[in-house]
């Protein structure tokens, strides 16, 4: 090659990368423009008013992960940023389609009588509905006496009521404390499991008697009994936790675990709005985020209505379609 040909060759070696280049840069030929799907609308939500939970820790979720749980739900009018079992509710009340403006008021360890003494300036106005439980002991100073408990529920719904004549007031009826009945020093040693759960419940029915504007009772504790006698939850975890069935305590055998509150939130959805819990299904958004699997979730669902309908059986709790929450909701 001579160096003439040689010096050709290179020249036209170096042009090359600014060739490519320049046809790069030219606009392309323009193609279909992409179709973007338009986001699908929110279902329309069925307003359904206020409610204001009252309460301490076995609302606020003590001992696991419910204490924190959606807490961007709800308004904790203490400040503290909790979601709880109000949280879990409000899940399950929009997936039935309704909309319900949740507020909770819950002071670890309290009873009623301290809401009264110390939480006026938060809870003392209107109201659609208010939902409230007392101390699990019923006074601590003296376990299983209702005197207390009786007198400032009384109080509470009387004050309520006079902010709303409408307002709905239920009282929750709480679990058995395992702390309270297996080890020696329990109040409630030696006695069955349930009995705890029966004895609280005759102090709220007492309750509710005396005190015509409370409409009811919700079954919490007996929902528990009635998980234990179904075999979905083993009765006594100091002697471990059968496989298969679940632990509703929280590791110091007093509080609920996530098991103990989403059945806890369970019977209050369906007794306050006369739906199936069933009807939430396997794929219930706040059993998924809890760890709870499918055959868990359904399980204690058919605890809840079981139970519900054991308590009124006139009451027919109707089904639904849940509504997807999406990935977002």
């Amino acid at each position: 090659m001579t160096r003439r040909t040689l010096e050709h060759f290179t020249a036209r070696l170096l042009l090359w990368p600014l060739l490519v280049a320049a046809l790069v840069a030219q606009p392309q030929p323009a193609g279909p423009t992409p179709t973007v799907a338009a986001p699908a609308a929110a279902p329309a939500l069925k307003p359904m008013g206020t409610v204001l939970f009252i309460g301490n820790s076995f609302l606020f979720g003590s001992g696991s992960a419910v204490r924190f749980h959606r807490a961007h739900t709800v308004t904790d009018l203490n400040g503290g940023g909790i979601g709880g079992v109000p949280a879990v509710f409000k899940t399950f009340a929009t997936q039935a389609g309704l909309d319900f403006n949740v507020s909770l008021e819950t002071v670890g360890g309290s009873g009623l009588d301290l809401h009264l003494a110390q939480k006026l300036h938060l809870i003392g106005r209107a109201w659609d509905h208010v939902v409230m439980q007392s101390q699990s002991l019923l006074n601590t100073a003296q376990p299983g006496n209702p005197d207390l408990l009786i007198r400032s529920a009384k109080q509470l719904a009387e004050l309520l009521h006079g902010k709303n004549p409408a307002v709905d007031i239920r009282l929750i009826s709480t679990w058995s404390r395992a702390d309270q009945v297996y080890p020696a020093k329990g109040h409630w040693h030696g006695q069955p499991i349930e009995q705890m759960a029966k004895d609280v419940r005759a102090a709220y029915d007492r309750a509710a008697a005396t005190t015509p504007v409370i409409r009811g009772v919700i079954p919490v504790g007996e929902a528990w009994n009635r998980a234990f006698k179904t075999g979905v939850a083993d009765p006594n975890p100091y002697d471990g936790v059968a496989f298969g069935q679940v632990d509703l305590w929280a590791h110091d055998q007093w509080h609920a675990s996530t098991y103990g509150y989403y059945l806890e939130a369970l019977v209050i959805f369906g007794d306050l709005t006369g739906l199936d819990p069933r009807s939430l299904g396997k794929d219930e958004r706040s059993a998924f985020e809890l760890g709870l699997s499918p055959a868990q979730a359904t399980a204690l669902q058919q605890v809840a209505f079981d139970e519900l309908a054991a308590q009124s059986p006139d009451r027919k709790l109707a089904p639904f379609t849940p509504i997807s929450l999406g990935k977002n909701g």
